[in-house]
């Protein structure tokens, strides 16, 4: 059963590196923030430069506390074009059209990161609004993502309103293809569509695979509250050093021109899988645990996690209680 398990991940694996997949990313927590003063709130919260934003740009961002630890990473959208200007059920203007903000997040920290803008945003006019349950999120993945959705490709973090299979979606450039978030009752036919035009439907774990190659780290996984982005090895994707205050910004300034975070993110090449979450020695002191983990088709077993600065590159690391060993690598897996 697990082989069988195995050579159906490794087909799919395939279908995403040559071809086109599809994988419902629906779980994910979605906000949208509409007001005149939506955009300079989130630049006063978020790490990222918000007003930079035009309608139809993007970001990726976090949410830190005051001693600087990620509380969410999220990615912002500065939706533009009907119906997405007033995306959700919230339809009064305020910034007009190509005004409303949307924020999705990992499932997990949605909650915290709603109350703290519902705390924050008093006094201002800016109204957030919960559409988790009222928005898909379906991600095609691979070389033909484009092609299957019948669109150009986008740049990482454009969006654009675009129909497919008459369906009303907006579309969001990725790394690997494209987003395409529809109202979740139209997901099925979506769905659907796809999959006549091509697009396999693959497993989170065919996916995650690919994440784990890039060296991209999880809020969940590699990443939690008590991380810093230079531990995570995400300040160049989602801090801008230039913008006004935000919450944690003075930890984070310290540490980047100080330069010397006590943590690294690195990738681990195993001499046999490890399950998340387990140990990590070097020359029998413990330097961090397993974040995620995979059997990858094209090297084999890899991990990600937030090792001690000692444990450089090169360093061979023990891993568990069974015997099993790591060699720490730079990011991403080449």
């Amino acid at each position: 059963m697990a082989e069988a398990v195995t050579v159906e991940i490794d087909a799919q694996y395939r279908q995403l590196r040559e071809e086109c997949g599809v994988l419902d990313r629906s779980e994910r927590g979605k906000l949208v923030l509409r007001g005149a003063e939506a955009a300079e709130f989130l630049q006063g919260q978020l790490t990222n430069d918000i007003e930079a934003l035009e309608p139809g740009e993007g970001c990726y961002a976090a949410l830190l506390d005051r001693k600087g630890h990620i509380q969410s990473d999220m990615r912002v959208l500065r939706a533009s074009g009907a119906p997405y200007a007033r995306v959700g059920s919230i339809r009064r203007t305020g910034t007009g059209e190509g005004g409303a903000i949307w924020v999705d997040t990992e499932p997990g920290p949605l909650g915290a990161v709603r109350r703290h803008l519902e705390t924050y945003k008093i006094g201002r006019e800016v109204e957030v609004e919960d559409v988790t349950a009222t928005r898909a999120i379906l991600s095609l993945i691979g070389p033909r993502s484009a092609d299957l959705a019948g669109a150009p490709p986008l740049p990482e973090f454009a969006c654009e309103p675009l129909a497919v299979a008459g369906i009303e979606c907006l579309a969001v450039g990725t790394p690997g293809g494209v987003d395409l978030i529809p109202a979740a009752g139209d997901a099925e036919r979506l769905r659907a569509a796809l999959a006549d035009a091509g697009a396999v439907e693959v497993s989170p774990e065919a996916a995650e695979i690919l994440r784990i190659e890039a060296g991209t780290p999880r809020f969940g996984a590699e990443m939690d509250s008590a991380t810093m982005p230079a531990e995570a090895g995400i300040v160049e994707a989602a801090v801008d050093f230039k913008k006004g205050c935000y919450i944690g910004q003075e930890t984070v300034a310290r540490l980047h021109y100080r330069g010397k975070p006590n943590r690294h993110l690195r990738g681990l090449r195993l001499t046999a899988p490890a399950a998340p979450g387990t140990a990590l020695e070097l020359d029998g002191k413990e330097v961090g645990r397993v974040g995620s983990s995979c059997v990858s088709p094209v090297h084999g077993p890899l991990a990600l996690a937030i090792l001690r600065r000692e444990a450089e590159p090169g360093s061979e690391l023990a891993v568990g209680e069974d015997g099993v060993t790591a060699r720490v690598v730079d990011l991403p897996f080449g």
